[in-house]
């Protein structure tokens, strides 16, 4: 997902029952996540588990949003060095997908990095994972709904008047928030149309415009001063946030069939696809729009399509795609925004109410991260400034890669320590080499955060403390 560089500048939920599952395997590794006094899995024909089509979408409809259709302007003042900057990037991002695959496989429950961390380093671990995400995908929520704004306006002019447009924010968060009430069946439907109508026109551009490409256009091979390693550092953090969402498989485990075996495969497949869509779509803007003018589009794509087949209907064509684009993946965010805390609840690190689930969906968790994404919506539009709310997006991208590096490390505990491992020194020494690229790659997005936002970032995390401290003096008064 990429929220960075998108944001333009300056019916109630069904009555809810507790979820106590009851695990069909071992404790560790339960794919099969059903509340007690409901055989057919919370929630009969509203509920439906994910198949492999349904997981790849989640995870390329999370990981592409609406930043792909500003990228290729952002890294233009680099050259096509940054297409470099891509390569690098993908090996670490499909490094972390492996990851994640491999993590799925040993215990494949709905949670993901908040499930690997803590049964690897124990409650207070997979709280600050949980904690973290759970930040990340509201305030992401809210960063998404305002940038849509700005190519609904395309359409339909709503940024005329400040509350008109903050009511266009809320509908575009809402929307996909009444169809995660539903159910699941309904979600995976949302996700698999949405990610259709996305990758169509991104499709036609990125294919379509390797027909039209001119080498002319592509400018110098390093634009900017200074050394080519640092052009590809300079560009890599821009692009660094592009691939947030590589775990939303991983996070919806317990809504996937057959988890050991397609979350892994959703993950690979789906990151390797957006992947190449990023790839080819900045290639085929980069050999259609000649460099000098790309430096200053504020719309690459829109000119991309121009320049391909003449008239001026690029922009509109290009909003529609992008609202499109950015409407599933609220509405897959949406749905990781209440996994996480639906599995820290049923372990006690959550308030209860968030293991509240009905037609296979959080509900509560939903409700309350809609809400508060609303609240900082309205707050980002009374302010009347975007430079509270950029900050936030900015902290977010920090907070999403607390998350990454705690899996990363449980799979190196796992590799280290030997547990759950059988004795193949060749697949121990791939996973490691894998495990360490995952974790370079982390830390990479750690570093291309920035100092402001590590340190505004660890201020949130610090806040998550106190909050576990009281859930944990409850949970022992308890017991």
């Amino acid at each position: 997902m990429h929220v960075t560089g998108t944001v333009p500048p300056p019916a109630p939920a069904p009555q809810e029952t507790p979820a106590a599952p009851v695990p069909t395997e071992s404790p560790v590794g339960s794919s099969t996540e059903r509340p007690a006094g409901d055989p057919a899995g919370s929630a009969g024909r509203h509920a439906r588990r994910f198949g492999l089509p349904v997981a790849t979408a989640l995870v390329m409809g999370n990981i592409i949003g609406g930043g792909i259709f500003l990228l290729p302007a952002s890294v233009a003042p680099y050259g096509t060095v940054s297409l470099i900057a891509f390569a690098v990037l993908t090996v670490g991002a499909v490094a972390l997908a492996l990851v994640f695959g491999r993590l799925a496989e040993r215990d494949p429950r709905t949670g993901g990095p908040y499930v690997y961390a803590r049964e690897a380093f124990g409650d207070f671990a997979g709280f600050l994972a949980a904690w973290a995400y759970w930040i990340t995908t509201w305030v992401s929520n809210a960063a998404l709904a305002v940038a849509a704004v700005g190519y609904l306006d395309v359409l339909i002019p709503v940024n005329g008047h400040r509350w008109t447009a903050c009511l266009a924010a809320l509908a575009l968060q809402w929307l996909p928030a009444l169809a995660n009430f539903a159910g699941t069946r309904y979600v995976g439907a949302v996700q698999i149309v949405s990610t259709v109508l996305k990758f169509v026109p991104l499709l036609l551009v990125a294919v379509g415009g390797l027909f039209f490409f001119d080498p002319r256009n592509l400018g110098p091979f390093h634009a900017g001063g200074g050394s080519t390693l640092g052009a590809v550092s300079a560009s890599a953090a821009i692009l660094l946030f592009s691939y947030l969402g590589v775990e939303s498989a991983a996070v919806s485990a317990g809504e996937v069939r057959n988890a050991r075996r397609n979350v892994g495969r959703a993950t690979v497949i789906g990151t390797a696809g957006a992947a190449l869509v990023y790839l080819l779509g900045t290639l085929s803007v980069f050999g259609t729009v000649a460099h000098d003018r790309l430096v200053t589009s504020t719309a690459p794509f829109t000119d991309a399509v121009n320049a391909m087949f003449g008239g001026a209907w690029g922009g509109w064509a290009v909003a529609v795609a992008a609202l499109v684009s950015m409407t599933g993946c609220l509405n897959g965010w949406t749905l990781l925004s209440a996994q996480t805390p639906y599995a820290a609840a049923r372990d006690g690190l959550f308030p209860a109410a968030f293991a509240r689930r009905r037609r296979g969906v959080p509900t509560v968790g939903v409700g309350v991260t809609v809400v508060l994404a609303s609240l900082l919506t309205v707050y980002n539009y009374a302010s009347g400034s975007g430079k509270v709310f950029q900050t936030l997006v900015l902290v977010t991208t920090f907070t999403a890669t607390v998350p990454y590096l705690l899996a990363t490390a449980a799979q190196l505990f796992h590799l280290v320590s030997g547990r759950g491992e059988r004795v193949d020194r060749a697949r121990l020494v791939r996973d490691g080499v894998i495990a360490a690229v995952a974790t370079a790659f982390s830390l990479w997005l750690v570093a291309g955060a920035g100092y402001a936002a590590v340190y505004q970032g660890v201020l949130f995390l610090f806040a998550g403390v106190v909050v576990y401290a009281v859930l944990a003096a409850r949970r022992q008064r308890t017991v």
